[in-house]
C-alpha cells in the first residue's frame, strides 16, 4: 500500500531545515514510501554525499524588504520560483508534501495549495519561522517539536501536532546514557560552529581556551571550522600546547559524541536536541542575528529545563572562561545537567509522524 504513496519533502537551505528533512526522508523510505527531497543550492551542500534519497535542486529566493527595489525584485524571483514549482508538481504530483521551513519550502507549498495537494509544515524552533508563518493558514497541519512554540494565531491551534525533534536515529538511540560519566583528567570540548558560526568561534574561542590552559585547566578541543581556518587554528593550538583536533563540515557528528563530555554550540533547535538526546551537556551561544532572535529563545528554553547553559555572544570574553572553570572545579554541575538530559527522549518521533501522516492522508479535504 505504501509503495503507491508519493511524498515530497521541501527543505530550506540551512542545516536546521535540511538535516531534519533528510532524517525524515530516510525513515519514510524505510517504510516503503516513494520519497523525493527538494532543496536549493545552499541546502544541497548538506546532502551531496547522500545517495539513498532522491534529491532535486530547485532555486529559491529570500524575501528582502530593505528598500522598494529589493522588495519588488524579491517578489519577482519568488513568483518565477513558484511557477517552476507549480510546473514540477503538475507533472510529478505527490500524495502529500512536507514543508520543513526555509525559503525553499515556500514556493512548493504555495503551489501545492493551488493544485489542491495536502501539505504539512514542520517547525522545530520555539518561535514559528517566517515561511511557516505565511504557510500555516493553508497547511493541513503543523508538526512541532514542542508545544511551547510561540507566534501561532489562536485560530490555528487545532492544526498543531507535537511530534518531537526529527533527529538521526543513531543520535536518538545514542548509548551514552550513563549519568555518572564524569569529567576526569581533562575536559573534552566539542565546538560546533554550524553553518553560520564556524568563523566567529574560530576567531574568539581559542583565546579563551588559552586562558584555561594557562590556569591549569586541562582540556582537549574538537573544533569545527571553515577549511580556510585550518592552518591558523592548527598553528595557534600547537603554539599554546593545547591538545586539539579540527574538522570541517561533518554530517555524522555522532562520531565525536563518544569522545567528548561537553559541547560549545550555537543554539539552533536541531543541534540542542541532538546534544540533549545524546546526553552531552552544552554551553549554548545563540546567533545574535538569527531571525526573530529564535536562537536565544531556544537557548533560554533549554537552560530553563537545565539541559545546558547559556552565554550570549556579547558576554563570551567575560563569562565563558568562568563557566568552564566552574564546571571543572564543581563536577556536580555537569552531573546534574546529564541527569536532567537523561529524562528527555525523542524516541517516539517517527511513530508520532506515522500516525499523524496516515490520519492526514485519510482525511477528506
Amino acid at each position: 500500500m505504501n509503495k503507491k504513496i508519493k511524498i515530497l519533502i521541501a527543505a530550506g537551505g540551512t542545516g536546521g531545515h535540511v538535516i531534519p528533512g533528510h532524517n525524515l526522508a530516510i525513515d519514510l523510505v524505510e517504510k516503503n514510501y516513494e520519497v523525493k527531497l527538494i532543496t536549493d543550492s545552499r541546502g544541497y551542500k548538506f546532502l551531496k554525499e547522500k545517495k539513498k534519497i532522491d534529491i532535486m535542486i530547485l532555486p529559491s529566493f529570500p524575501f528582502k524588504s530593505d528598500n522598494l527595489f529589493k522588495k519588488v525584485f524579491s517578489l519577482i524571483l519568488i513568483f518565477f520560483s513558484s511557477l517552476r514549482s507549480l510546473s514540477f508538481l503538475f507533472f510529478n504530483r505527490p500524495t502529500i508534501i512536507f514543508g520543513m521551513g526555509g525559503y525553499a519550502s515556500f514556493p512548493i507549498c504555495i503551489s501545492a495549495k493551488i493544485l489542491n495537494i495536502k501539505f504539512i509544515i514542520y517547525e522545530n524552533n520555539l518561535i514559528i519561522g517566517k515561511a511557516n508563518r505565511y504557510l500555516l493558514p493553508f497547511a493541513s497541519k503543523i508538526f512541532v517539536s514542542n508545544k511551547s512554540l510561540n507566534g501561532i494565531n489562536s485560530k490555528y491551534r487545532d492544526k498543531i501536532c507535537e511530534i518531537g525533534n526529527i533527529l538521526n536515529k543513531q543520535i536518538i538511540n545514542f548509548p551514552d546514557n550513563n549519568i555518572d560519566n564524569k569529567i576526569t583528567e581533562k575536559i573534552n570540548i566539542l565546538v560546533l560552529g554550524g553553518s553560520q558560526a564556524a568563523k566567529v568561534f574560530a576567531e574568539k574561542l581559542p583565546f579563551i581556551f588559552r586562558k584555561c590552559k594557562r590556569q591549569k585547566i586541562p582540556l582537549k578541543i574538537f573544533q569545527h571550522c571553515l577549511p580556510k581556518q585550518n592552518e591558523e587554528l592548527t598553528l595557534f593550538y600547537k603554539k599554546n600546547k593545547i591538545d586539539f583536533e579540527i574538522f570541517n563540515f561533518n554530517y555524522d557528528l555522532i562520531n565525536y559524541f563518544s569522545r567528548v563530555n561537553i559541547a560549545i554550540t550555537r543554539s539552533g533547535s536541531s543541534v540542542l536536541a541532538e546534544l540533549t538526546n545524546a546526553n552531552i551537556p552544552f554551553i549554548a551561544i545563540p546567533l545574535p542575528t538569527s531571525s526573530d532572535n529564535h536562537q536565544l529563545k531556544n537557548a533560554i528554553f533549554y537552560e530553563n529545563k537545565e539541559y545546558g547553559l547559556l552565554v550570549e555572544e556579547k558576554d563570551l570574553n567575560n563569562k565563558l572562561y568562568t563557566i568552564i572553570k566552574k564546571i571543572y572545579e564543581d563536577k556536580s554541575i555537569f552531573k546534574k545537567i546529564k541527569f536532567n538530559q537523561s529524562q528527555h527522549s525523542d524516541k517516539n518521533v517517527y511513530n508520532n509522524i506515522s500516525k499523524e501522516l496516515k490520519k492526514t492522508i485519510d482525511e477528506k479535504n
